[in-house]
């Protein structure tokens, strides 16, 4: 029986640790070279997941924000439900712990606003707004905007911070450029607004083009490497502080809904609102 003599495997230079090959020998790598595509790895990571996280703050922002449209106006009626029924009971019993019970449930209703905050956001330079006409009148209140940016828009979004990011930047004065313009970016996103995305993606088309940077020195690239670290921990510290926050939570249980939460969320309200009522009622008969 004859014998195969195996080649032997060699390292490649410079290459992966996990890398081999037999015979031939590859050209020698500079360690910086590896280095540096390390770097641009970590640089379009955590562009990633700065747009995720941006993505969810805007989301919990908007989902915050027509929550307490929505919903506040339930929160308040229950509230001041307690207050009656509490209020009702205690006078019904006249128990001094009963009264306690009652102060505090009125302690717990929000105040009736004033006229500054009644009108807040209804009069402008135009006169009273579109939404506080319909409201004083029998047309209907425009219906609030979705909680979360289209499809379309969150696209145009991702494709201009992957593009103009500041953290691609290696001089000063045009990170300085871009922090200015993705500042524009994040307020269009926010507001949901396509239209004003597509321009400033053209306009970001016309701009002038960076130039790239060759290899930077390993001490330069390590560093670099450090400070994306830094950044990604602060960036997961956001995140986990908007995931545990209420309307985090909230939002987390529909991610791909969260306008039909809201709408689960009222109707449980209603619920409790008919069932307060009721027992108002109760208490008031029984007196």
């Amino acid at each position: 029986m004859s014998e195969q003599t195996e080649q032997p495997e060699q390292t490649v230079p410079g290459g992966s640790g996990d890398s081999y090959v037999t015979g031939e020998e590859r050209p020698e790598e500079r360690p910086e070279a590896r280095l540096e595509r390390a770097v641009r790895a970590a640089e379009q990571a955590l562009i990633e997941f700065e747009i995720a996280v941006e993505t969810f703050r805007v989301e919990v922002e908007n989902f915050s924000r027509l929550h307490h449209q929505k919903l506040g106006p339930m929160y308040t009626r229950l509230d001041e439900l307690d207050a009656l029924i509490a209020e009702a009971k205690a006078a019904r019993t006249g128990d001094a712990e009963d009264l306690r019970r009652a102060r505090d449930a009125r302690s717990l209703v929000m105040p009736m606003p004033g006229v500054e905050e009644l009108f807040h956001d209804w009069l402008g330079s135009d006169g009273i707004s579109d939404d506080a006409a319909a409201m004083l009148t029998d047309r209907p209140v425009r219906p609030p905007e979705r909680v979360r940016p289209s499809e379309e828009v969150r696209r145009l979004y991702r494709e201009l911070v992957r593009q103009a990011h500041p953290d691609l930047a290696q001089e000063e004065d045009e990170r300085e450029r871009r922090d200015a313009f993705i500042a524009r970016v994040n307020a269009a996103y926010g507001r949901g607004d396509e239209g004003l995305l597509r321009e400033l993606a053209e306009e970001w088309a016309a701009g002038p083009v960076p130039e790239t940077a060759g290899p930077g020195e390993s001490e330069e690239l390590y560093a670099r490497l450090e400070w994306l670290a830094q950044r990604k921990e602060l960036l997961s510290l956001v995140a986990k502080e908007l995931e545990e926050s209420a309307i985090g939570s909230m939002l987390r249980m529909a991610p791909d809904d969260p306008d039909r939460l809201l709408e689960e969320i009222a109707e449980q309200l209603l619920a409790q609102v008919s069932e307060r009522e009721a027992e108002l009622a109760a208490e008031l008969a029984a007196q």
